[in-house]
């Protein structure tokens, strides 16, 4: 029986077919046998050799034998131990030098069932053992072939059952007996000093323990951003769905609403539009901002021209009755950035086209590629018509009309006849001078949402001050104040709205 469940395996390695007692003679058994024998010998002597020579290196001290030998006691259980009952566990390495599962040659990870069989410390994976050993009632060590019982199976790393290893729950931790034990010492009940060499060499090859497994971490990330009534989504986190899904993710039966990004709150409330002007060489050019319709390229403008960062760009590119490009500080096209840094992604509205003199959009370099080049569109035809007319694709791709130019036409007809090089470069300077913005709905809505929070967060603190706590007996108060709090957990309380700014110049 030992000898088929192992042919089993060896036939299935090396000829991808499943064993059978008649699927083959006695001659291919009896070759097949010879050949585990050779494999095993030349299996058993290179990997003690590497055992030996990794297991051995000195000048650490484990952790576990001082503590027994000082106090005669398990770290874990706090029952009385000998430093004799504690198990030298053999770790094997493939080829890479990674620990592995020497009968699957699977490597182990965060997320591997890790059992030893006591009486020879081999370490196995546990579906190797529980396919080989216990479905076939075969209690044999799959390298040595000694006899073990079901219960030497010790369980080493169980990603199902991480309470198991809860540090917080070991005697020496509730007792406070030492500090925090070794990272490694976490996933095992006792261990010498070579088994804790070989798991700190095994932490090196990203076999980490998970941060809610110590109890001195917390569980929530400290950096999240609290949930209120103006980011909390309409839909949940996902966690619940992943728990039962996953099994590698702690099991979690709460939905929670997840909560938005700051931009997508802040952009809900912008309903007015943006002002701003460039001053030239040539000119000024008054600009108006369409950002309810395209906040984040609005924002990206406006945030720039705030910081200075068009000082001294010039208009680099100039094609008579087609476009002016500027935005690019090295005057070259090919640099620029945005104001989060990095390109951001487009944005398009159907009723922004380019189609009409002084609409200012967006150059990039493709899709979702935007960061602070622009161009004024000064003919009144599309860009499109324009780049088809010449049988090419325009080297700045639009991406949308979010701005126009409402003041300064006059300054297009001067920079428009500028003389140019081939490469469409003016031979004339043409810079920005400075930059003036007049309206920026970002920071009236950044306002209003700081105002809000903090008068919503004073009312929730006077309620719990003021809280009424129900009459032992009347049910009908203990309902209301359930409801209430269960309105407030969801995060339904009533939004603010809030209204248009109009700007008239």
């Amino acid at each position: 029986l030992d000898y088929e469940h192992r042919m089993e395996y060896i036939v299935r390695r090396k000829t991808g077919r499943r064993w059978r007692t008649n699927a083959f003679s006695s001659p291919t058994i009896q070759l097949l046998q010879v050949i585990y024998s050779i494999e095993s010998l030349i299996f058993h002597v290179v990997y003690h050799f590497n055992l030996s020579r990794h297991l051995t290196a000195p000048g650490k001290e484990s952790n576990i034998l001082p503590f027994v030998k000082k106090y005669g006691l398990n770290p874990v259980t706090g029952k009385k131990m000998k430093a004799g009952e504690l198990i030298k566990l053999n770790f094997a390495k493939n080829a890479d030098g990674k620990f592995h599962c020497p009968v699957t040659f699977k490597v182990f990870n965060q997320n591997t069932h890790i059992v030893a069989v006591r009486t020879t410390g081999n370490v196995y994976s546990y579906e190797a053992v529980e396919r080989l050993n216990i479905k076939a009632n075969n209690y044999s060590d799959l390298l040595t072939s000694e006899p073990f019982t079901k219960e030497d199976i010790i369980t080493i790393q169980d990603p199902t059952q991480l309470e198991k290893f809860n540090i917080s729950a070991f005697y020496h931790v509730r007792n406070n007996m030492l500090e925090k034990a070794d990272a490694n010492a976490t996933v095992i009940r006792s261990a010498n000093q070579e088994t804790k060499e070989t798991l700190a060499e095994l932490a090196k090859t990203k076999l980490e323990i998970p941060d809610y497994m110590y109890s001195n971490k917390p569980k929530v990330d400290p950096n999240a951003k609290a949930r209120d009534a103006f980011n909390t989504a309409h839909y949940s986190t996902g966690k619940a769905a992943a728990s039962l899904t996953s099994t590698v993710m702690e099991p979690n039966v709460l939905l929670e609403p997840a909560v938005l990004e700051d931009d997508v709150v802040r952009y809900r409330y912008v309903k007015s539009k943006g002002y701003a002007r460039l001053v030239t060489t040539h000119g000024n050019l008054n600009l108006e901002l369409h950002c309810e319709l395209t906040p984040k390229t609005c924002e990206n403008f406006i945030r720039l021209c705030e910081s200075g960062y068009f000082v001294d760009c010039i208009f680099h590119r100039v094609i008579r009755h087609f476009i002016i490009q500027s935005g690019d500080p090295t005057g070259t096209g090919l640099g620029g950035d945005s104001c989060w840094g990095g390109a951001f992604a487009d944005e398009f509205q159907p009723q922004l086209k380019h189609d009409s003199r002084g609409v200012l959009s967006m150059a990039n370099s493709g899709p979702n590629s935007n960061k602070s080049q622009l161009q004024v569109l000064k003919a009144m035809q599309s860009v499109e018509q324009k780049a088809y007319r010449f049988r090419k694709v325009s080297s700045f791709p639009i991406t949308i009309g979010s701005l126009r130019v409402v003041g300064g036409l006059e300054t297009l007809d001067k920079v428009e006849f500028v003389e140019t090089d081939k490469d469409d470069r003016p031979l004339e300077e043409i810079k920005i001078l400075a930059c003036q913005v007049f309206v920026n709905p970002y920071k009236e809505v950044d306002e209003m949402l700081a105002r809000e929070r903090k008068e919503a967060k004073e009312k929730e603190t006077l309620a719990q001050k003021t809280q009424v706590i129900p009459k032992p007996g009347n049910r009908r108060e203990e309902e209301a104040m359930e409801a209430t709090k269960r309105a407030k957990k969801r995060g339904l309380s009533g939004r603010p709205h809030f209204k248009s700014v109009i700007v008239t110049f």
